[in-house]
C-alpha cells in the first residue's frame, strides 16, 4: 500500500488509500467523482466482502442535476472504484442515499427526491440489486408522501420488520421551507418493504436525521441532529421501536448538521459528528437553499415574534470532524478524537468557486476485520474515506 499522504491544498481524487497520520495505522482517500459537488455519503459493508459508498453529486444541492452515485472498495483492495450514477431525474434534486442489505440477500438503495430547495416536496425512491450492486432494477417510489426525508440506515428487528427512520419536512402553505417545523418518525416495514405503518417520535420538533442503534433484544437508542444547532439529542425504545421516549439533549454539541453512530464489536458506541454549535457561529444564513432562486418556493419564513419559539439555525461551522466514544450506551461520551480540523465555513454551498469548507455529514461502520471506516463531505468537493483501528478503551 502506498504511504504518501494527501496534499491538503489540492488532494488527488483518485480513490487510492494513503497513510493517515491522524490515528495510528490509518488510511485516507478521496473517492473518485466527476461532479463539482459531492455530499451526504453513507457507507455499508456488502455481502460480497466489499465496502459500498453512496452519496449525491452534481452542481449544487437543490439543483436538478443532483443525482445518486455509488462506488465500492473491494475486499482487501487499496483503491475505490470509479463511481456509477444510479439515478437521473432531470426535474428533481435527488439526495441522501442509503444502502440496505436486506436479510434475503438483495441490496436496496433508498434516497430522496425533491423539487429545487423545497424539502417539503421530497419523496422516497428505491431500487434493488440482486448481485451486490453490479446491476440494479427499475426505480420505484417507496414513500409518496411529500415532505418525507431519510438519511440514516435501516435496522432489521428481531421479528424481521424493517425500521426506516424518517424526518418529516413541514411548512406553512405559501412559506418557504427552512426546517422550523420538522419532526421525526419511524416507518415499520413488513413483507420485504411492501407494507408499512408510521410511528412518530413524541416531542421531536427540531430533532431530525434519526439514527437508530440496536442495543440488544428490543432495546434501541436513537440519536438526532438538532435544527436549533445546540446539542445532539437522544431517545430510547424498549419495545423494538413501537414507542419512543422524547428526545433529550446530550452533552455533545450539534450545529444543525448530520451525525451518525454505530455499536462496535466491543459493545461501545462510536459517533462521528461536528464538535460545533450555534455558539461557534459568526454569521447566520436564512436557510440551506438561500442561494437558489425559486419563485415557486413561497415567501421567506416570517421572523419569529415569540422569543421562546425555536427556529432552525443555519450557518454554524461544520468542523471539526470528530469521533466520540461511549461506554454506557450513549449516555456519556468521555472520549473525543478530532479526525480532521478546519474552519468549517458553510455560509455558501458553492463548490464550483470553492466557497464552502465544511467537513460534514459523516457515516461510520465497522467491518468484520474490526476496522472502523468513516466517510464524510470534504469541502462539498469530494467524499473523504478514513479507515483505522478502534481507539483503546
Amino acid at each position: 500500500m502506498t504511504t504518501d499522504t494527501l496534499d491538503t491544498l489540492d488532494p488527488p481524487r483518485d480513490g487510492i488509500l494513503r497513510s493517515y497520520t491522524g490515528i495510528a495505522a490509518g488510511t485516507e482517500a478521496l473517492i473518485p467523482s466527476p461532479c463539482v459537488q459531492n455530499h451526504a455519503a453513507n457507507l455499508m459493508p456488502l455481502a460480497d466482502g466489499s465496502l459500498g459508498c453512496v452519496w449525491f453529486g452534481g452542481t449544487q444541492e437543490g439543483i436538478p442535476d443532483i443525482s445518486i452515485w455509488f462506488s465500492r472498495l473491494p475486499a482487501g483492495g487499496t483503491r475505490w472504484s470509479e463511481p456509477v450514477k444510479l439515478s437521473d431525474d432531470p426535474t428533481r434534486s435527488e439526495q441522501n442515499p442509503v444502502l440496505f442489505p436486506a436479510p434475503d440477500g438483495r441490496l436496496w438503495l433508498l434516497w430522496t427526491a425533491q423539487i429545487s430547495g423545497r424539502q417539503d416536496t421530497a419523496i422516497v425512491r428505491a431500487r434493488v440489486s440482486t448481485d451486490h450492486g453490479a446491476n440494479w432494477g427499475p426505480i420505484d417510489t417507496l414513500i409518496d408522501e411529500p415532505g418525507t426525508f431519510i438519511r440514516q440506515p435501516v435496522v432489521v428487528r428481531g421479528d424481521g420488520a424493517w425500521l426506516l427512520p424518517l424526518f418529516l419536512c413541514r411548512t406553512t402553505p405559501g412559506v418557504a421551507w427552512v426546517g422550523d417545523d420538522d419532526v421525526s418518525a419511524v416507518a415499520i416495514l413488513t413483507d420485504q418493504g411492501r407494507n408499512g405503518r408510521r410511528v412518530e417520535v413524541p416531542d421531536s420538533l427540531g430533532a431530525v436525521h434519526m439514527n437508530i442503534v440496536p442495543l440488544g433484544g428490543d432495546r434501541l437508542v436513537a440519536f438526532y441532529r438538532s435544527r436549533w444547532a445546540d446539542h445532539v439529542r437522544a431517545s430510547r425504545s424498549e419495545d423494538g421501536g413501537e414507542t419512543w421516549t422524547a428526545p433529550e439533549n446530550l452533552a455533545l454539541p450539534n450545529n444543525n448538521a448530520s451525525i451518525q453512530a454505530v455499536r462496535l464489536a466491543d459493545g461501545r458506541l462510536a459517533m462521528v459528528h461536528n464538535w460545533a454549535s450555534r455558539l461557534d457561529a459568526r454569521e447566520r444564513r436564512l436557510s440551506l437553499y438561500d442561494e437558489i432562486e425559486d419563485p415557486e418556493a413561497g415567501a421567506a419564513a416570517p421572523v419569529a415574534t415569540d422569543p421562546a419559539a425555536p427556529t432552525a439555525f443555519w450557518g454554524a461551522p461544520r468542523a471539526p470532524m470528530t469521533l466520540s466514544i461511549s461506554a454506557d450506551e450513549g449516555r456519556t461520551w468521555p472520549l473525543r478524537i478530532d479526525l480532521e480540523e478546519g474552519d468549517g465555513y458553510c455560509m455558501s454551498n458553492n463548490s464550483k468557486e470553492s466557497k464552502n469548507r465544511e467537513l460534514s455529514y459523516p457515516s461510520i461502520v465497522q467491518t468484520a476485520d474490526g476496522r472502523i471506516h468513516v466517510a464524510y463531505t470534504w469541502f462539498r468537493k469530494a467524499i473523504k474515506h478514513l479507515a483505522f483501528d478502534p481507539p483503546a478503551a
